[in-house]
C-alpha cells in the first residue's frame, strides 16, 4: 500500500514566503511540515511514501535524500544527534511523480495511479499534520471491520466554517464513526448536511483512482477528490472516522500554521517547571 502526499500547489495564502521556499518546507517546531506527514506515512500500513510534486520544488527532494558530506561534517564535529537525523531524513522510503499543471486535489492524485498499482492507498494533505500517527492505523481498523471499505477522517467545525472544507452527510455508526451518504464540496453554511468536515486524510479503495481518471472539473473548476468521494458511494460503502480537534492540526492559513507551531510548542518543547 502506498501514502500519497500532494505537494505541488503554490502555497498562495503564504506569499511572498512562499516564493521561492515551499509552503510544505515550512518549519513547524523542529522540522518542515511536511516530515510530520512522511513520518505519519511510514508509520502507517504503507510501504512507501510517494509525495506528488511540482518541477519547481527540489527543495523537497533535497530534504529527504542522503547528504553523507553533511553527516561526516557534524560527526567530525562532535554533533552525532544532528548527524544521526539528517542521516535518518536522507533515508526515508520516499518516492515522486509529478503534477505538471494545478489542476485540483483529484487530479493531483491521479497523477500517482501508476505508483498505487490497483490497490487500497492513503491520501495524506501536506499542510494537515497528526503527530501522534494514530489517525491511519485506526482508518485502517475501521477498513478492515466493513469489508475493505473507503475511510475519511472528519472533525466537527463551526458551522460558519464549512464553506472551506468537503462535509459529509450520514449517521453515526459509533461513538467515533459514520457511515457516510454522500460529500459536498465546500458547501454554504445554510446548505451543509453536518459540520462533519473532511481533515485531510484518506484510505481508498482502488475503485476512486479508477474514476478519478474521468472525473470532470467541480468547484473552482477543478478536478476534485471530493467529487470522485461522492461518485464512489453509488458503488460502494464509506465511512468516516470522527477525530478528537486535539488529534490534528491544519497548517493551511497563516493563523492555523502560528496556532500549530504554537500548541506543538507547548506539547513537546517547551521547557517543563
Amino acid at each position: 500500500m502506498k501514502a500519497l502526499i500532494p505537494a505541488a500547489g503554490l502555497g498562495t495564502r503564504f506569499l511572498p514566503a512562499t516564493k521561492a521556499q515551499p509552503k510544505e518546507m515550512l518549519l513547524v517546531v523542529d522540522r518542515p511540515a511536511i516530515q510530520y506527514v512522511v513520518e505519519e506515512g511510514l508509520a502507517s500500513a504503507a510501504d512507501e511514501v510517494v509525495i506528488i510534486n511540482s518541477h519547481s520544488k527540489k527543495i523537497i527532494e533535497d530534504h529527504f535524500s542522503p547528504d553523507p558530506e553533511l553527516v561526516a561534517l557534524l560527526r567530525e564535529r562532535g554533533k552525532n544527534a544532528y548527524a544521526d537525523e539528517v542521516e535518518r531524513v536522507g533515508n526515508m522510503n520516499v518516492s515522486y511523480v509529478y503534477q505538471e499543471e494545478a489542476l485540483g486535489l483529484g487530479h493531483a492524485v491521479r497523477c500517482a495511479a501508476e505508483k498505487t498499482g490497483g490497490e487500497a492507498f492513503y491520501v495524506l494533505l501536506g499542510d494537515v499534520l497528526v503527530p501522534n500517527n494514530a489517525m491511519l492505523p485506526r482508518m485502517q481498523e475501521i477498513s478492515d471491520a466493513h469489508g475493505g471499505a473507503s475511510v475519511i477522517a472528519v472533525m466537527p467545525v463551526p458551522q460558519e466554517q464549512v464553506k472551506r472544507f468537503g462535509v459529509i452527510a450520514g449517521e453515526a455508526v459509533a461513538d467515533d464513526v459514520w457511515k457516510v451518504d454522500s460529500l459536498v464540496e465546500k458547501p454554504a453554511p445554510e446548505d451543509a448536511p453536518s459540520n462533519l468536515a473532511v481533515f485531510g486524510r484518506y484510505l481508498l479503495s482502488p475503485r476512486v483512482m479508477e474514476l478519478l481518471a474521468d472525473q470532470k472539473p467541480g468547484v473552482g473548476g477543478e478536478i476534485q477528490l471530493t467529487d470522485a468521494l461522492d461518485a464512489v458511494l453509488k458503488e460502494e460503502e464509506m465511512y468516516a472516522l470522527v477525530i478528537d480537534p486535539a488529534d490534528g492540526f491544519d497548517t493551511g492559513t497563516i493563523d492555523t500554521w502560528l496556532e500549530t507551531n504554537n500548541i506543538l510548542y507547548r506539547r513537546y518543547l517547551e521547557p517543563k517547571d
